[in-house]
């Protein structure tokens, strides 16, 4: 079971860096992370976020892949309709190649109407392009028809979908799930059956909404902006181009105020019904962030996933550009202290 980071390279305009060092300063925390022993970089895709929110992740991760060494090298996820099978398996090939095989590639439909209108697909449609562009880029693949070929064979490819339906879809392509959910376990083992895969071969990866620090009482105050801006952004840009209005927005207040109780803290039974709740939010669980110490964060995940056979635990590198040395000593503490106790 792999520890790693998930990162956005948000950049939102109240803690706004240059954009040519925010990119310099991501890379570099990517090859600090790799030297200190974190087993997983991953990252994201969103399109017209006002935060900047990395909409490339393969180019990021090519860049990556150059500077690094060890750590595994993920998409959480792409959007695989918004691209043609065969662009979608040379960049992965390649991103392989320059890591050296140290890609895994997690890929989903997303949820938001814009981004599909921006490239003029049809989101109605998202989940049967979405399974269509995976089976042909494990056709060419296969059948050897693009050029060069990625150096694992098989890479690694990861669902990241919610709900059932997405559970069996992933399934059904032999693909693992980027979801640590037990409820999705059946409909997982029920899609591989279906697409006559190995049940014995179900695997499942995904976020772990906790943040470490050495004193999260400390730290609350100075993340609650952040994650406030984090969940604000993420509500707001759901219902573009919907017509519908964003939910109220979260404040920084409302976050300390409400933590351990209605954001975290108690069961994540209560997050998983929070989000339920909140059906236009589907990163509604983001709001569930705990800030734990290594130990109490052991106990916490060892819960969390008892019952799913788990292969990389992904944790937000940073959350809504929270300040640097709050990054650093989370990477520090995931991979020093979080690792050793759930090995």
């Amino acid at each position: 079971m792999e520890i790693g980071i998930v990162l956005d390279l948000r950049n939102p305009v109240q803690w706004e860096r240059p954009w040519k060092d925010h990119y310099a300063r991501s890379l570099e925390l990517c090859e600090e992370a790799d030297r200190i022993g974190i087993g997983g970089l991953w990252f994201t895709e969103h399109h017209a976020f006002e935060d900047g929110y990395l909409p490339q992740p393969l180019t990021f991760a090519a860049a990556v892949a150059a500077r690094t060494r060890q750590a595994r090298i993920g998409t959480s996820v792409l959007l695989a309709s918004l691209r043609h099978p065969v662009q979608l398996a040379e960049e992965a090939a390649l991103v392989d190649l320059i890591s050296g095989g140290r890609l895994e590639l997690g890929l989903g439909a997303g949820y938001r109407v814009h981004e599909y209108s921006m490239f003029d697909a049809e989101f109605t449609k998202r989940y049967t392009s979405t399974e269509r562009v995976i089976a042909e880029v494990q056709r060419l693949w296969k059948q050897k028809e693009v050029t060069p070929m990625p150096l694992q064979d098989p890479l690694p490819l990861w669902g990241g979908f919610f709900g059932p339906r997405g559970a069996r879809v992933a399934g059904r392509l032999g693909m693992g799930l980027l979801h640590t959910s037990a409820e999705l376990l059946e409909p997982y083992r029920a899609g591989l059956a279906e697409g006559g895969h190995d049940v014995a071969d179900a695997r499942m990866s995904g976020l772990i909404p906790i943040m470490l620090a050495d004193d999260p009482e400390a730290a609350w105050p100075r993340v609650a902006p952040h994650l406030a801006h984090q969940r604000n952004s993420y509500q707001a840009a759901a219902v573009v181009g919907t017509g519908n209005p964003p939910p109220p927005p979260v404040t920084a207040e409302e976050l300390l105020k409400h933590r351990g109780k209605i954001l975290g803290g108690e069961s994540g039974a209560l997050a998983e019904k929070q989000m339920r709740r909140r059906p236009k939010d589907p990163y509604g669980e983001l709001g569930a962030l705990e800030i734990l110490t290594p130990e109490a964060a052991a106990d916490r995940i060892r819960g969390l996933v008892k019952d799913v056979p788990v292969q990389h635990l992904i944790f937000w590198g940073s959350v809504g550009a929270m300040p640097d040395d709050l990054v650093v000593r989370h990477i520090e503490l995931l991979s020093g202290r979080l690792a050793p106790l759930l090995r």
